[in-house]
């Protein structure tokens, strides 16, 4: 049986400027501690305030019976238009269990999007919305001899949670894509290709240009759906890794934000992702 994803309330009590496109917030809430589990790449949903709202925003009615974790959105369609909160998807940076503090990265894209606006302008005591986390989405790597994790900056929290849990003796190549040098982050004690978009560079030439260990590799994707979907494709077709020995999701599309009705390609990404693609 599954369990009911959780909706609560988050305060921000920090925020820093870890790169200049990048704000690490961190907030705490009365749920966290019940919430927040020992382990990597947890997948949640935030709560913003409509442009012009003030406080808190509305959030739908949790529903006790909601044994695989989906009313939530019937309730959060029922909200008014007016009043129905934007909500983006994170990855949880990290939780301090002592402090009773969950960590956000947020990355500053130059769409003025909700999620960035509210990011570059977080103060402590603003008060968001969060859906999830929940194991249901729990996904664990693959078994093999070497790991591959490849990203974009939205990837960048999931990946060093990843790193930072591994075994000892663990094999990790990592490629992470970021708009230039200045938004390089310390991932963990893997050695990190960085790819930069100002000097031309895309994390699927990059990868595709890499000379991959022998022996059995998995890999954990994300970033902009497109760049993953052919990353995905390249390490199946092209390198031999089985379907099933690759994680991967889409983030964020580009030109669309998530909410825009699906496209074609994004049809086809959902396929994929049950393995029928």
């Amino acid at each position: 049986m599954g369990q009911a994803l959780a909706v609560s309330y988050v305060r921000v009590v920090g925020v820093e400027r870890i790169t200049p496109r990048t704000a690490r917030v961190t907030f705490t809430g009365d749920a966290l501690a019940e919430l927040m589990e020992d382990r990597p790449d947890q997948q949640m949903k935030l709560c913003f305030p409509r442009e012009g709202q003030e406080g808190a925003p509305r959030l739908p009615e949790p529903d006790a019976d909601d044994t695989y974790g989906m009313r939530w959105y019937e309730a959060y369609l029922a909200i008014p238009e007016p009043e129905r909160p934007t909500m983006r998807s994170f990855t949880v940076r990290g939780y301090d269990r002592r402090l009773d503090v969950m960590t956000v990265d947020f990355v500053l894209h130059g769409d003025d999007g909700p999620a960035a606006r509210w990011g570059r302008d977080a103060r402590p005591g603003d008060v968001l919305g969060m859906v999830g986390p929940s194991s249901l989405y729990a996904r664990p790597l693959p078994a093999a001899d070497w790991l591959l994790l490849a990203g974009d900056e939205t990837a960048l929290p999931a990946i060093a949670t990843l790193l930072e849990t591994l075994p000892a003796g663990a094999r990790a190549l990592v490629w992470a894509e970021a708009a230039d040098a200045a938004e390089e982050r310390p991932l963990g004690d893997a050695t990190v290709h960085w790819v930069h978009r100002d000097r031309g560079g895309s994390l699927a030439d990059a990868v595709r240009a890499a000379r991959l260990p022998a022996g059995s590799g998995a890999a954990w994707l994300a970033g902009e759906a497109g760049a993953v979907r052919a990353l995905r494709r390249h390490l199946v077709e092209e390198r031999g890794l089985s379907r099933e020995a690759v994680r991967f999701a889409g983030y964020w599309r580009r030109s669309l934000t998530q909410d825009d009705a699906p496209t074609e390609e994004d049809l086809a990404w959902a396929k994929e992702q049950a393995g029928e693609g």
